[in-house]
């Protein structure tokens, strides 16, 4: 009856991340982590395990002399990000009719 949730995206962070990756394609360090409030620490984890699944590509350049890093999410984080969506609205519908 229920579908398994991605337990990769079941952390709030990560999916706070893929939340942000998936209407923007793309966002610099920074800005993700201004926006989920996270530690630069806690967040280059979670970035490196959405990376690694293949969810996410990370590219660090410079803007001048600073480093850069940019996520930018990919079409197999597309299709997990939206297969999570539809196996929690399995979890919601529970019982409505």
């Amino acid at each position: 009856m229920f579908q398994p949730l991605d337990p990769l995206l079941h952390s709030e962070l990560r999916l706070a991340v893929m939340s942000l990756l998936i209407s923007a394609d793309e966002a610099e360090f920074p800005y993700i982590k201004e926006q989920t409030g996270a530690t630069a620490g806690n967040l280059s984890v979670q970035v490196d395990k959405l990376s690694a699944a293949g969810y996410i590509e990370v590219e660090k350049t410079f803007k001048g002399k600073r480093p850069c890093t940019i996520c930018r999410i990919t079409d197999k984080g597309h299709q997990a990000f939206e297969a999570y969506v539809e196996a929690l609205k399995g979890y919601l519908s529970v019982g409505k009719s």
